[in-house]
């Protein structure tokens, strides 16, 4: 095909990234074409048109303006698409044929760097993955904050504590070997939001990948981290360095430390454990409405919003690591008005990492670096504050916080306070810092001082007093002058352009101030661009100690919102023990005390490793028996993260693992039957517990029938008590269990309910002893259910209790036609008042014998 030579381009460079959708500028537009454009404009909902490329048929084009890109770019990458950004990489004016074009950047949903395209307390996590025999190679980076770390995952439990891990993580992107990308998306279950690349098999080549990560951190990196296992970890570290300089094409220095984290350090939670306590995502939509994050974040600071939601989702394992939170935020809870003070400080700061991250990849603008200034300003005062509080964790960070004065210092002497958007347009350099800008800009000033004198001595000489100067970008400064004062141009006027009501023309002298002007306008904005940059490369050098700055920033950010959820909330400061002892005295849901519209009734909570070690819960439905028992996992989360709890006292022991099942529902994707996803979590639950985990089942055997169920949720209670001997709290209906409080270390506690005749009240008050009635009958009114089954089901219910077991068909017809007749009896006051309502005498024949007829199938229908 015999096609232009900007089309030829195009399909050489879009040859080289064949599975993105490549943004290709012209001019002030970025535009598509062929199946590029057509897909963009579908999913874009922009205009498909085409243009001439040279062969038979228009080529398919679409495209908008490139100030508009970054809406698009964020619709694409919500839908999972790759963008590549192709830039004229050369000035259109000095090219020879046609303008140079490259691809400068490759975006995908893991390697967003743009703040406003991410959320501001979440971080975006890309995530590198191998299997190397039978252990998991692991690699995550938030490139927009510069963290790089790796991990393995070995052994039988190796493919379920990965799962867990992304869990966690909730990547934004995958990243495989093409050789194994199949086989692990399958294995890991990556489906829904996350995107999956295949990646370059060679990239996760031992020796290759070792060789990029020397290249990124030095060449004694795999001697700095001090695990054996960091040797498993190599593959995907470097597969996914070498991906990020791929993809980004430009410096990573705001990566500049890798660290290998054990996820065993912290307390393991399953995604089926942190979907149903609603850490950080709702049940209901997804959001962070209505969970735990939301009652716990008063965060001021991006840093410290995802600092915080890292605390949440990871608590901790040692009591060590704990105390000196819960002593932070001890503090800053008794002491109201350094409370006061450090939100003020904080609310000053801006996302210092996400800052950093821009400083390396050169996309940090003038605004950026104000609100950089901005944030070191507040430094020396939020320093100052730390290092005088007593708890060893505020002091610690006191001291970690660099004021950086020189940066301060020059940004303060260098950029104005109030610069534009764009480093093209000027304006960006303060007074006093260059004198050559200063001179520039000088020249610029008197140089229209004299257009306007100008403008003044052309009317004079010529005698037209509607003669202007004025300006535009394509003919630069004129003289414009009206058809009708056309006879009174001198001849030194030479015309310059043609209007429909004037002419326009420049002289000598106009020429001369144009030359002037102009010249110190494009000498002034490309010095001040300059000069931008080399500020900006004098911050790349710092970009370590804005770093770490940011780092201490987000802890104080994190503990003083602890300290303001217990003061709201509040919440007292939990014990620590590693002897076993769970006690908790009125304690209290912290999520739903906050969304109930009554008032939240609390509870107490006794467990240990002997007596008091499997809890036996009954009672009916709504009456909070499963509220209780996420009350009771949540409080030891919150005490673990190093937070103040919803109690009146509370003593905490050490827990390693929570699992939760609760609730369940048909997994359609996998074709599992409700039954089958809950024996699936009954599963992970006696594989994966400890004696030092805490076990929530709640109503475990209900899909299947009813022996089943008890002989399964019965084989259930007699394993974990006796076989794993984890702390348990196990909900159920099946009464017959509970006479398995004979065996040491299992008790039997109940919901309390009250009795109003046929209604009852939930007391939800959980008290020791166990239920003997379910009250499902009760709670089926309540629904309201109508009557006529509410009625029945006790009928059958009473068969049942007194041994006539199953009713037949004719005992059940007739049942209901003495139950309709009880409800005939009801609607005869409604026949009754129908009748009385009819005008008879004003109604014809046909109308009357209408409204019999339809009285009349009303009563048939009930005898039926």
């Amino acid at each position: 095909m015999n096609f232009t030579p900007m089309i030829k381009q195009y399909l050489e460079i879009k040859q080289q990234y064949p599975d993105t959708i490549l943004f290709f500028r012209l001019g002030d537009f970025y535009e598509m074409f062929f199946d590029d454009a057509r897909l963009a404009s579908r999913e874009l909902e922009i205009a498909l048109t085409g243009r001439d490329g040279g062969g038979s048929e228009r080529v398919p084009m679409c495209g908008f303006p490139y100030h508009a890109a970054d809406s698009y770019i964020a619709r694409l990458l919500a839908k999972r698409y790759r963008v590549a950004i192709c830039e004229q990489v050369e000035d259109p004016a000095l090219a020879k044929g046609i303008v140079r074009r490259e691809v400068t950047r490759v975006i995908t949903p893991g390697t967003v760097m743009e703040g406003h395209l991410l959320e501001e307390k979440q971080n975006n996590y890309l995530v590198s993955i191998a299997l190397e025999g039978s252990s998991y190679s692991f690699a995550m980076t938030d490139i927009s904050t510069g963290v790089f770390m790796v991990s393995a995952f070995t052994g039988d439990k190796g493919r379920a504590r990965l799962a867990e891990e992304l869990s966690r993580l909730l990547p934004a992107e995958v990243l495989l070997p093409l050789a194994q990308a199949e086989r692990l998306s399958e294995d890991l279950t990556l489906t829904g939001a996350v995107t999956v690349s295949a990646y370059l098999d060679e990239a996760y080549d031992r020796l290759q990948a070792l060789r990029e990560l020397e290249n990124q951190f030095g060449q004694d990196c795999p001697g700095n981290i001090k695990s054996p296992d960091f040797e498993l970890a190599i593959p995907a570290a470097g597969a996914l360095l070498k991906y990020l300089r791929d993809t980004q094409k430009r410096d990573l220095s705001h990566i500049r430390q890798v660290s290998y984290y054990h996820p065993g350090r912290f307390m393991l939670l399953d995604a089926s454990t942190r979907r149903n306590l609603e850490l950080t995502r709702s049940l209901s939509d997804g959001s962070r409405r209505n969970t735990l994050l939301a009652v716990l974040d008063y965060t001021v600071t991006a840093m410290g919003g995802r600092l915080l939601r890292n605390w949440i989702e990871q608590p901790l394992l040692e009591k060590d690591e704990i105390v000196p939170r819960l002593d932070a935020v001890d503090e800053l809870m008794q002491q109201l008005f350094i409370r006061s003070d450090l939100k003020g400080l904080l609310k000053g700061i801006y996302d210092l990492e996400r800052l950093a991250g821009r400083i390396s990849f050169g996309t940090i603008n003038a605004r950026d670096m104000v609100s950089l200034k901005k944030s070191l300003d507040c430094l020396p005062d939020l320093k100052g504050l730390l290092e005088q509080c007593t708890a060893a964790l505020l002091q610690e960070t006191g001291y970690s916080i660099d004021i950086m004065k020189d940066l301060r210092e020059l940004l303060d002497s260098a950029i104005t306070d109030n610069p534009p958007l764009s480093l093209r347009d000027g304006g960006i350099i303060k007074i006093g810092f260059n004198t050559e800008v200063d001179r520039l800009r000088l020249v610029k000033q008197e140089g229209k001082s004299m257009l306007a004198r100008l403008e003044e001595q052309e009317r004079s000489r010529t005698g037209i007093r509607s003669l202007k100067v004025g300006f535009n970008k394509v003919f630069g400064y004129y003289i414009e002058v009206t058809k009708s004062n056309l006879e009174q141009v001198p001849e030194d006027y030479h015309r310059k352009q043609t209007l429909a009501n004037a002419e326009r023309f420049i002289t000598p002298e106009l020429k001369e101030y144009e030359d002037l002007v102009l010249g110190a306008e494009d000498r002034l904005v490309q010095l001040e661009y300059q000069i931008f940059s080399e500020i900006r490369n004098q911050f790349t050098g710092a970009i370590q100690r804005i770093q770490a700055t940011a780092a201490a920033v987000a802890i104080a950010d994190a503990l003083f919102s602890l300290a303001e959820a217990a003061a709201v909330g509040r919440f007292v400061r939990p014990g620590i023990n590693g002897d076993g002892q769970l006690f908790i005295k009125d304690g209290r849901h912290p999520v739903l005390e906050q969304v109930l519209n009554e008032k939240f009734v609390p509870n107490d909570t006794v467990m240990d490793n002997q007596k008091n070690r499997l809890v036996l819960i009954t009672g009916p439905n709504m009456a909070g028996k499963s509220t209780y028992m996420r009350q009771v996992a949540l409080i030891i989360m919150m005490a673990q993260s190093g937070s103040f709890v919803p109690a009146a006292s509370a003593q905490i022991p050490l827990v390693d693992r929570i699992f939760t099942r609760v609730g369940a529902a048909d997994d359609l994707a996998t074709g599992q039957s409700t039954f089958m996803v809950e024996m699936n979590e009954c599963r992970a639950i006696v594989l994966g517990a400890t004696q030092r985990s805490l076990i929530i089942m709640d109503e475990v055997g209900r899909g299947t029938s009813t022996y089943d169920g008890i002989s399964i949720a019965r084989a259930l209670v007699e394993y974990i008590h006796t076989r794993i001997g984890a702390k348990t709290l196990f909900s159920t209906h099946y009464h017959e269990l509970t006479n398995l409080d004979q065996v040491a270390g299992i008790v039997n506690y109940n919901v309390a309910v009250k009795e109003d005749g046929e209604n009852i009240i939930f007391l939800r008050k959980v008290v020791a002893g166990k239920s003997d009635r379910s009250y499902g009958i009760h709670v089926a009114r309540l629904a309201g259910l109508p009557e006529e089954i509410v009625r029945r089901a006790t009928e059958v219910l009473r068969g049942l209790e007194t041994g006539g077991g199953a009713i037949d068909a004719a005992a059940c017809k007739e049942s209901y036609r003495e139950e309709a007749a009880i409800m005939l009896n009801e609607r005869e006051h409604a026949v009754l008042q129908k009748l009385g309502s009819l005008n008879v005498l004003s109604m014809t024949p046909l109308e009357a014998l209408n409204q019999l007829y339809h009285l009349q199938q009303g009563i048939k229908t009930d005898l039926q």
